[in-house]
């Protein structure tokens, strides 16, 4: 299998760190996965030392030298940083070297270079400072691949996946810009996905409503009936097997979960509040109705005990397996 093109993320955070764990709990279970990091070598030696990991790093050329350098040092594609880094404090003169590792990793994927990407987490107001413009790594990434349809996140854990159909915008914003067109064509894109990135034949999804118990026939609003219900309706027509509106503050315990492959949700916290309390440690996020595989922790940049050393990397661990999946579903 070709390896994994992983990005450095925010470098002020914990990314350095996780990734070199991921790399020595995959060294030491002999993993058939390998990946490479695309960023700072002299950055990731200064992390190693900070967060008191014993790790090797080495230089590679491309990413055909990782299989031989993995079970040894972590390979590393040297991108250098543009200041100075202060763990904890982001900086937006490193923005660019940020977005490269980034645009660097599309290209190699692009190319069959690398069998899918796995994102290290951003820091979005530093890179909005730089001029960055889209809303986050999922809106850049659709840009860099060229496609028309709008990108689709899942966070995904082995007890839950769950879709939000409005995203990085205001609450209030959600709620005012929420159609039966999006719902549809976020559904289709999820359903699309269960079946060739997870290996399940039939996807069942269940409808998240808006308002509170569903809008309890109307008396809490009518969201349900004259958004939701409709698309749920033309999925079906579409042979897709989608219930709903489900009353948001019943469908996501153990027996609930059970019933379905996929929640699609109305808005972010809808989706990602019950996802971070089931699995906080093991979700990963997944980009859809993209060409090519990309998955991410499900977890920010922690300035707060980056440089620490007690990041956990469990997260990019699952980021890294589920990549590994998805990808081979995919050449298979």
């Amino acid at each position: 299998m070709l390896p994994l093109a992983l990005t450095m993320g925010d470098p002020a955070g914990v990314g350095g760190e996780i990734t070199l764990k991921a790399w020595k709990a995959l060294r030491s279970a002999a993993s058939e996965t390998s990946f490479f990091l695309i960023g700072d070598a002299n950055h990731l030696k200064s992390c190693s030392r900070k967060s008191g990991i014993s790790a090797s790093i080495e230089l590679i050329e491309e990413p055909a030298d990782t299989k031989s350098v993995f079970p040894t040092a972590l390979p590393v594609l040297h991108r250098p940083l543009g200041a100075p880094v202060v763990m904890g404090s982001p900086d937006p003169s490193n923005a660019q070297s940020v977005i490269s590792s980034i645009e660097t990793a599309v290209r190699f994927v692009k190319a069959g270079d690398a069998a899918a990407i796995v994102t290290n987490p951003i820091h979005k107001q530093s890179l909005y400072q730089a001029g960055f413009k889209f809303p986050g790594h999922t809106e850049y990434l659709a840009s860099l691949a060229g496609i028309s349809t709008p990108p689709v996140m899942m966070l995904a854990s082995p007890s839950l996946r769950v879709v939000p159909v409005t995203v990085h915008v205001s609450l209030r914003e959600a709620l005012d810009s929420l159609t039966t067109d999006d719902i549809m064509t976020i559904s289709l894109i999820t359903a699309e996905a269960l079946a060739k990135d997870f290996g399940i034949a039939r996807p069942r999804l269940a409808i998240a409503g808006l308002n509170p118990h569903a809008g309890e026939g109307g008396a809490m609003g009518h969201e349900e009936a004259s958004i939701i219900a409709p698309a749920i309706a033309q999925l079906a027509q579409q042979g897709i097997d989608a219930t709903g509106p489900w009353p948001p503050d019943t469908m996501f315990h153990s027996a609930a979960r059970a019933s379905y492959d996929a929640a699609i949700c109305m808005y972010h916290d809808q989706a990602l509040i019950p996802i971070k309390t089931v699995d906080f440690d093991g979700a990963v996020n997944v980009t859809l109705g993209l060409p090519f595989v990309r998955t991410s922790p499900d977890h920010g940049t922690a300035f707060d005990i980056a440089g620490s050393g007690v990041a956990n990397e469990a997260s990019l661990l699952a980021a890294i397996a589920l990549a590994s999946q998805m990808a081979n579903r995919r050449n298979a």
